[in-house]
């Protein structure tokens, strides 16, 4: 059967799509998984959605306060029990051999640390015609110039890794984990495009450059506890390695159907 994956899913008011991800998870190839949904106190039909599904593989803890998703993923975090911990936003897709795939290029290779492509979606789940990839190896100081993964690529093994938890931040939260995690091991890409990330109109990612800028600072200072300059160096590091990022790894392809 394989060890246990236990999935991390944060979610606020994202009952019009939690549906479609929780039917992923459900397709995956890979049956041995719980999928940990913290739900930071929805308004929408985000309960509805999730009890219905009634499959017990599903864990559905509901904050009775906003906490934010840095607090929720720490909370799904310490509520896991398997051994290889991935990621999944209530709103993001992956492809039915997702788990399976990943997990047999860790084991095989011996990695701990791994992300793999993914490609972008609308608000519709309709193909935006981006393939997002990154470097094959990256090492921590690779990490700590650009967040590489994308959040619902990345699986690490618990057992090497133990249990992580990271300061309450609004944004960047998933880049502060990924600092702590590569710690512990490099990260490895696995060159196949296994997730469909969801572009909204209403995403908490920064949208204007300065934006990005402040909460970049704001992560190496509080989360990585960094000095103002030491903050201040590594945000810059930053706009360079996503700059190098977008112009080498992010390729535009044409839909199908069009």
């Amino acid at each position: 059967m394989g060890d246990l994956v236990s999935i991390i899913t944060p979610s606020y008011n994202c009952g019009r799509f939690i549906g479609e991800t929780i039917r992923c998870v459900l397709a995956q190839t890979y049956a041995n998984w719980e999928m940990i949904i913290v739900d930071d106190c929805s308004t929408d039909n985000t309960d509805d959605v999730v009890t219905s599904c009634g499959d017990p593989r599903i864990h559905y803890i509901k904050n009775s306060t906003r906490e934010g998703a840095a607090l929720a993923r720490n909370k799904a975090l310490r509520n896991a029990k398997g051994r290889w911990i991935a990621f999944l936003d209530a709103d993001d897709l992956w492809l039915p051999e997702k788990l399976e795939r990943q997990i047999s290029f860790m084991t095989e290779n011996g990695y701990s640390f791994t992300y793999h492509e993914y490609t972008e979606i609308d608000e519709h789940s309709k193909p935006q015609g981006v393939i997002m990839s990154g470097k094959r190896h990256v090492s921590k100081l690779a990490m700590r110039c650009c967040c590489w993964p994308g959040c619902l690529t990345v699986m690490y093994d618990a057992q090497r890794v133990g249990v992580i938890q990271i300061a309450d931040m609004k944004k960047n939260n998933d880049f502060a984990m990924w600092l702590r995690i590569i710690e512990k091991c490099d990260c490895h890409l696995l060159p196949q495009q296994l997730a469909q990330y969801r572009r909204r109109s209403d995403s908490i990612t920064p949208s204007s450059a300065w934006e990005k800028i402040w909460w970049h600072y704001l992560m190496f200072r509080n989360a990585e506890e960094m000095s103002a300059l030491s903050s201040a160096f590594w945000t810059v590091i930053n706009i360079f390695g996503n700059t190098t990022k977008k112009l080498f790894y992010r390729k535009r392809i044409i839909p199908i159907g069009h």
